[in-house]
């Protein structure tokens, strides 16, 4: 079975390299929706794949990017400087922030945020099935299991300004998959 959870940010950055030019050398932003999809073979003793209360981590790691600058470690150093000097949220991640490279990244967050999430009431082995990242209404990315063969990094590539992280309930969720 497959459950689904939507989750939503608002957020803005330059997508490097891409074919567009506006895209490639312009700040903008988008209202992104990010579906998240949990499976499981067999349901908990609520009869859930997994209680969407539990989730409240991947709703941590999402919303870090909300009204947040998304910039890519490979940016130019002066660059990187200015937004750093200009903006109070930033995540900084290894990937270009495409449609395509934030479902990367957030299967890969959340996989791992999944793996450290403890089971309480008899859930089986849940697994990620799949992130759905809506960059327009018209167009999204989305990323399976597979595709964490493209992942070229690790969780602690992936880095919150400290006006994320004060924004946490607590950091200790994040320390753990560091």
């Amino acid at each position: 079975m497959i459950i689904r959870k939507l989750f939503k940010f608002e957020g803005s950055h330059i997508v490097r390299n891409c074919s567009s030019q506006r895209c490639r050398e312009n700040i903008h932003g988008h209202s992104y929706k990010v579906e998240v999809f949990i499976e499981a073979d067999q349901l908990d003793r609520g009869y859930m794949v997994m209680d969407f209360c539990r989730l409240d981590k991947v709703k941590e790691f999402i919303e870090s990017f909300d009204h947040s600058y998304s910039l890519w470690t490979e940016e130019n150093p002066d660059f990187k400087s200015f937004i750093y000097r200009y903006n109070r949220r930033v995540a900084e991640i290894p990937v270009s922030p495409s449609a395509e490279g934030y479902a990367l990244l957030f299967f890969y967050g959340i996989d791992q945020i999944l793996r450290h999430t403890p089971r309480i009431n008899g859930e089986s082995e849940v697994r990620l099935h799949s992130v759905r990242v809506h960059e327009t209404d018209t167009g999204h990315a989305e990323a399976f299991r597979e595709d964490l063969q493209l992942v070229k990094f690790k969780i602690e590539d992936i880095r919150f300004s400290e006006g994320v992280t004060e924004d946490w309930k607590s950091a200790e969720w994040w320390e753990k998959l560091l």
